[in-house]
C-alpha cells in the first residue's frame, strides 16, 4: 500500500503535467449556475437544459470512451457523465480539460462542469459536461470513510477532514450556527439590541474563574481576557440602554472536561426594570424557542444518558431551594455551620477537600453532589448571598439572593439574577471577594472600582442572564470538544509532514 508521501509525489507529478499542458491548476474564479441539490430536486424542469455545477471529486471511473465522476458541493452529490465526442477537447486559454486528461484528476480535486442535465440509462440524474475545468488540484488524498477516520485526536487536529467525511459532524456545526442565530433572533424580536463589549479588560469579573493574562505593548500593561460579558454590559444599563446583549467568546484558564473548554462562545443579556421572576419566565420561552428552531423537538437524550423534556409552553419548570436541598441531604444549615462541619460532610461523601478550603467553596461542592443527580429542567432558587457577589438580595430574606440557575442534566446550564445596583453593598461584596483572593482563591472576583463608580452614578433595577454553548453541547448530546469545530490541543506535527517540509523546521 502506497504511503502518504508516495501518493503526494504522484499528485505532484500530475500537477506538473497540468502546468506543462498550460492548465492553471488554481484559477481564481469559478462559475456556478445551480447547486447540486437543485439539479436533482428540480430535474423535471432542468432536464435537457444547460447548467454549470462545481464540487470536490468523490470518485472517478473511466471506461474507454466514457467516464463517471461524482462530485460533492455543500448541498449534495452529483454525477458527471462524460462521453467522447460530447466533451470538448483541452482548451488551455480557458483551463478546460478533455476526456484524455481525466487521468490527471484525483479524488479530492475540485472541478467545474458545464453541460446538459440528463438521466443515464441506469436512471441516475447527471450532468453531461461539454466543458470541464479544474479548479483545485489536491496534493493529499482524503481519508476514506470506510478506512475508519475515527481516531479522536486525528479528528480534532484535522477537523476539516472529519467534516468532509462524517456528515453528522458537518450537520452538528450547522445546528450550532442555528443555535446562536435563533438565540440572537429571539432577543432582537423581544426588543434587545446587540452591543459587542471588549474581550481585553483591565479588571475582569462577572464569574468565579481564573483568567488568561496577556500584554498590550501599546499601553505597556497587562490585560485580562474576559471571563464574562457581565460588567461591561451592566455599564451599558448605566449608560441608558434598557435591553442589551452580546454573543461572543470568553476565556477561563481552567482544565478541559466533557462540559468545559477554556475558550467557548457565550451569550449574556441584561434587562432594565425587570427582576429575576421576569427572567425565569423569559428564560423558559427563550430556551424552548431555540430548541424548537434548532432541533425541532423539546425532548433530548443527554450524553450522560438522562432524558430531558423541556415541556409545553403553559407549564412552568419547578423550583428547588438550595438551602433546603443542603439541609435535607447533609443536615447542614448553610448560614450557621462551621468550616469543620462542611469539611466533615465533604469527607463523608468522598468529595475532595482542598488545603485552602473555605466554607463557601465547600458548600458549593456539597451542592454539586446533589445537582449531579437532578435531570431537570428546574430552577434552583434560594441561593445564599455569600455565594453570589453580584446579585440583589431578597427583600424579606437578605441572606438569600434573587437568583435562579437552570438545572439540566445534572448541571447548572444557565444563571440569572436581579442585578445588584447598590454601590456600597457592591463595594463591600468586592472586598469579601478580594479577601478570598488574598487567601489563595484564584477564582474569587477582583475589585472593580470603575464598576462601583458607575453604580454610584446610578444603574436601574435589572435582571441579567447568560448561557454558554455548553447548553448546545448538552442538548446535542456531545462532549465539549466534539461540540466545537477546532478545540485547542497540544501542538503536534506528524513525521510525514515534517519530512515533506524540512525547511519549516517543524
Amino acid at each position: 500500500m502506497a504511503t502518504l508521501q508516495e501518493l503526494r509525489n504522484e499528485r505532484l507529478r500530475k500537477l506538473e503535467d497540468l502546468k506543462k499542458l498550460g492548465i492553471n491548476p488554481y484559477p481564481a474564479k469559478a462559475n456556478r449556475t445551480h447547486e447540486n441539490t437543485n439539479v436533482v430536486s428540480d430535474f423535471n424542469n432542468l432536464e435537457g437544459k444547460q447548467v454549470t455545477v462545481v464540487g470536490r471529486i468523490i470518485s472517478i471511473r473511466k471506461f474507454g470512451k466514457l467516464a463517471f465522476i461524482v462530485i460533492k458541493d455543500d448541498t449534495d452529490r452529483l454525477q458527471l457523465f462524460l462521453k467522447e465526442g460530447q466533451i470538448s477537447d483541452i482548451n488551455r486559454d480557458k483551463g478546460e480539460l478533455g476526456l484524455d486528461d481525466i487521468r490527471l484528476l484525483d479524488a479530492g480535486d475540485f472541478v467545474e462542469a458545464t453541460g446538459q442535465v440528463i438521466k443515464t440509462q441506469t436512471g441516475e440524474i447527471s450532468v453531461a459536461p461539454e466543458k470541464l475545468r479544474l479548479l483545485v488540484k489536491s496534493l493529499r488524498p482524503m481519508p476514506a470513510k470506510q478506512d475508519g477516520f475515527t481516531n479522536k485526536e486525528e479528528r480534532f487536529r484535522r477537523r476539516y477532514l472529519d467534516i468532509n467525511i462524517n456528515a453528522d459532524v458537518k450537520q452538528r456545526y450547522v445546528r450550532r450556527s442555528r443555535f446562536w442565530n435563533y438565540t440572537r433572533q429571539f432577543l432582537i424580536d423581544n426588543g434587545f439590541i446587540e452591543i459587542n463589549v471588549p474581550v481585553l479588560e483591565q479588571t475582569t469579573g462577572g464569574a468565579d474563574a481564573n483568567p488568561f493574562i496577556t500584554h498590550m505593548d501599546a499601553l505597556d500593561q497587562d490585560f485580562y481576557m474576559r471571563i464574562s460579558h457581565e460588567l461591561p454590559l451592566k455599564r451599558l444599563l448605566g449608560a441608558g440602554y434598557e435591553k442589551v446583549f452580546d454573543i461572543g467568546p470568553r476565556f477561563r484558564n481552567e482544565n478541559y472536561s466533557d462540559e468545559h473548554l477554556p475558550e467557548h462562545v457565550a451569550m449574556e443579556w441584561y434587562w432594565a426594570y425587570a427582576d429575576w421572576q421576569d427572567g425565569m419566565e423569559f428564560t423558559e420561552k427563550l430556551i424552548r424557542y431555540v430548541a424548537d428552531k434548532t432541533w425541532q423537538t423539546r425532548k433530548f437524550k443527554l450524553l450522560n444518558g438522562q432524558e430531558v423534556d423541556l415541556g409545553i409552553d403553559k407549564e412552568h419548570w419547578p423550583k428547588i431551594s438550595f438551602v433546603k436541598a443542603i439541609q435535607e441531604r447533609y443536615g447542614i444549615d448553610v448560614f450557621n455551620c462551621t468550616l469543620d462541619e462542611v469539611k466533615s460532610q465533604l469527607k463523608k461523601h468522598k468529595i475532595e477537600v482542598e488545603k485552602k478550603e473555605n466554607k463557601a467553596r465547600g458548600i458549593d461542592k456539597l451542592w454539586k453532589k446533589i445537582r449531579s443527580e437532578m435531570t431537570g429542567p428546574a430552577f434552583l432558587v434560594d441561593i445564599p448571598t455569600f455565594l453570589q457577589p453580584l446579585a440583589k438580595t431578597q427583600s424579606d430574606k437578605p441572606e438569600l439572593t434573587e437568583q435562579f440557575n437552570l438545572l439540566l442534566g445534572g448541571t447548572e446550564a444557565c444563571k440569572a439574577y436581579s442585578e445588584l445596583n447598590d454601590p456600597i453593598d457592591q463595594y463591600n461584596r468586592f472586598l469579601e471577594q478580594q479577601a478570598m483572593r488574598d487567601a489563595g482563591d484564584e477564582e474569587a472576583q477582583m475589585m472593580d472600582i470603575d464598576f462601583v463608580e458607575m453604580l454610584e452614578y446610578g444603574m436601574p433595577p435589572a435582571c441579567g442572564f447568560g448561557y454558554s454553548e455548553r447548553l448546545f453541547w448538552m442538548l446535542e448530546g456531545v462532549t465539549a470538544r466534539e461540540g466545537v469545530p477546532f478545540p485547542q490541543l497540544r501542538k503536534g506535527v506528524d513525521q510525514t509532514t515534517k519530512a515533506i517540509y524540512p525547511e519549516a523546521k517543524l
